[in-house]
Protein backbone atom coordinates (compact mmCIF):
# COMPACT_ATOMS: atom_id res chain seq x y z
CA UNK A 1 0.00 0.00 0.00
CA UNK A 2 1.18 3.02 -1.40
CA UNK A 3 2.16 6.20 2.40
CA UNK A 4 -1.22 8.05 2.62
CA UNK A 5 -2.65 10.27 5.67
CA UNK A 6 -6.03 10.31 7.33
CA UNK A 7 -6.87 12.70 9.21
CA UNK A 8 -9.60 11.52 11.74
CA UNK A 9 -11.60 14.77 13.12
CA UNK A 10 -13.97 14.48 15.69
CA UNK A 11 -17.66 16.14 14.54
CA UNK A 12 -21.03 16.57 16.12
CA UNK A 13 -23.12 15.95 13.05
CA UNK A 14 -21.30 13.10 10.77
CA UNK A 15 -23.98 14.22 8.07
CA UNK A 16 -23.90 17.88 7.89
CA UNK A 17 -20.02 17.45 7.62
CA UNK A 18 -20.50 15.28 5.40
CA UNK A 19 -22.42 17.93 3.14
CA UNK A 20 -19.65 20.45 3.78
CA UNK A 21 -16.66 18.50 2.75
CA UNK A 22 -18.95 17.89 -0.68
CA UNK A 23 -19.70 21.33 -1.18
CA UNK A 24 -15.45 21.98 -0.75
CA UNK A 25 -14.55 19.41 -3.38
CA UNK A 26 -13.99 16.14 -1.53
CA UNK A 27 -15.65 12.78 -1.99
CA UNK A 28 -17.20 10.67 0.13
CA UNK A 29 -16.26 6.98 0.05
CA UNK A 30 -19.12 5.04 0.91
CA UNK A 31 -17.21 1.91 1.63
CA UNK A 32 -15.62 3.11 4.32
CA UNK A 33 -18.49 5.70 5.77
CA UNK A 34 -21.65 4.68 7.73
CA UNK A 35 -23.75 6.63 10.72
CA UNK A 36 -20.60 7.21 12.39
CA UNK A 37 -18.25 8.36 9.87
CA UNK A 38 -17.59 9.30 6.41
CA UNK A 39 -14.62 8.83 4.88
CA UNK A 40 -13.88 12.13 2.73
CA UNK A 41 -11.37 11.31 -0.29
CA UNK A 42 -9.18 14.44 -0.88
CA UNK A 43 -6.68 12.93 -3.50
CA UNK A 44 -5.38 9.18 -3.57
CA UNK A 45 -3.13 9.57 -0.72
CA UNK A 46 -5.14 12.02 1.18
CA UNK A 47 -8.50 11.81 3.27
CA UNK A 48 -9.97 12.85 5.97
CA UNK A 49 -12.15 11.15 7.88
CA UNK A 50 -15.18 12.54 9.99
CA UNK A 51 -16.13 10.68 13.01
CA UNK A 52 -18.37 11.34 15.29
CA UNK A 53 -17.86 12.69 18.63
CA UNK A 54 -18.97 9.80 20.59
CA UNK A 55 -16.97 7.63 17.92
CA UNK A 56 -13.64 9.42 18.05
CA UNK A 57 -13.59 8.77 22.20
CA UNK A 58 -13.37 5.05 21.41
CA UNK A 59 -10.09 5.77 19.87
CA UNK A 60 -8.99 8.29 22.44
CA UNK A 61 -8.65 8.36 26.38
CA UNK A 62 -7.74 11.72 25.98
CA UNK A 63 -10.72 15.19 25.97
CA UNK A 64 -11.79 15.75 22.79
CA UNK A 65 -10.94 19.63 22.87
CA UNK A 66 -13.80 22.03 20.86
CA UNK A 67 -12.32 23.18 17.95
CA UNK A 68 -14.41 26.55 17.57
CA UNK A 69 -12.53 27.91 20.92
CA UNK A 70 -9.07 25.83 20.81
CA UNK A 71 -6.52 25.21 17.87
CA UNK A 72 -5.93 21.25 17.66
CA UNK A 73 -4.35 21.57 14.16
CA UNK A 74 -3.83 23.56 10.76
CA UNK A 75 -4.08 21.49 7.47
CA UNK A 76 -2.78 23.22 4.37
CA UNK A 77 -4.02 22.48 0.88
CA UNK A 78 -2.11 23.44 -2.31
CA UNK A 79 -3.97 24.27 -5.44
CA UNK A 80 -2.23 24.98 -9.07
CA UNK A 81 -3.78 28.62 -9.31
CA UNK A 82 -4.65 31.77 -7.20
CA UNK A 83 -8.28 31.21 -8.55
CA UNK A 84 -8.42 27.95 -7.09
CA UNK A 85 -7.74 29.04 -3.80
CA UNK A 86 -10.07 31.72 -3.52
CA UNK A 87 -13.00 29.13 -5.30
CA UNK A 88 -12.49 27.02 -2.38
CA UNK A 89 -12.34 29.42 0.05
CA UNK A 90 -15.61 30.89 -1.02
CA UNK A 91 -17.42 27.25 -1.18
CA UNK A 92 -16.00 26.71 2.39
CA UNK A 93 -17.48 30.14 3.75
CA UNK A 94 -20.93 29.34 1.29
CA UNK A 95 -21.23 26.00 2.57
CA UNK A 96 -21.33 27.16 6.42
CA UNK A 97 -17.20 27.03 7.33
CA UNK A 98 -15.62 30.44 8.60
CA UNK A 99 -13.03 32.40 7.18
CA UNK A 100 -10.10 32.98 9.30
CA UNK A 101 -8.12 34.96 6.77
CA UNK A 102 -8.61 36.82 3.34
CA UNK A 103 -6.19 36.57 0.75
CA UNK A 104 -2.31 36.85 1.88
CA UNK A 105 -0.16 37.78 -1.29
CA UNK A 106 3.52 36.99 -0.13
CA UNK A 107 4.18 37.17 -4.69
CA UNK A 108 5.64 34.17 -4.25
CA UNK A 109 3.10 32.35 -2.21
CA UNK A 110 -0.67 32.82 -1.97
CA UNK A 111 -3.27 31.69 0.81
CA UNK A 112 -6.21 32.07 2.84
CA UNK A 113 -7.97 30.59 5.66
CA UNK A 114 -11.00 28.58 6.43
CA UNK A 115 -12.48 26.91 9.29
CA UNK A 116 -15.72 23.82 8.73
CA UNK A 117 -18.58 24.14 10.80
CA UNK A 118 -16.62 22.07 13.44
CA UNK A 119 -13.84 24.96 13.45
CA UNK A 120 -10.89 22.27 12.30
CA UNK A 121 -8.78 24.89 10.44
CA UNK A 122 -7.36 24.96 6.32
CA UNK A 123 -5.08 26.82 4.76
CA UNK A 124 -5.62 26.56 0.98
CA UNK A 125 -2.79 28.20 -0.99
CA UNK A 126 -1.38 28.65 -4.24
CA UNK A 127 2.74 29.21 -4.69
CA UNK A 128 4.87 29.72 -7.41
CA UNK A 129 6.60 26.24 -8.74
CA UNK A 130 9.97 28.00 -8.77
CA UNK A 131 9.82 28.72 -5.40
CA UNK A 132 8.72 25.63 -4.28
CA UNK A 133 11.78 24.38 -5.49
CA UNK A 134 14.22 26.67 -4.27
CA UNK A 135 12.69 28.22 -1.35
CA UNK A 136 11.32 31.83 -1.10
CA UNK A 137 13.13 34.49 -2.81
CA UNK A 138 15.72 36.82 -0.52
CA UNK A 139 13.49 39.11 1.22
CA UNK A 140 17.20 41.23 1.71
Amino acid sequence: MPKRIFINLPVADVAASTAFYEAIGFERNDRFSNEQASSMVWSDSIHVMLLAKPFFATFTEKTIVNATTSTTGHYALSFDSRDAVDAIASAAVAAGGREVHGPQDLGFMYSRAFEDPDGHGFGPFWMDPAAAHGGPPDQG
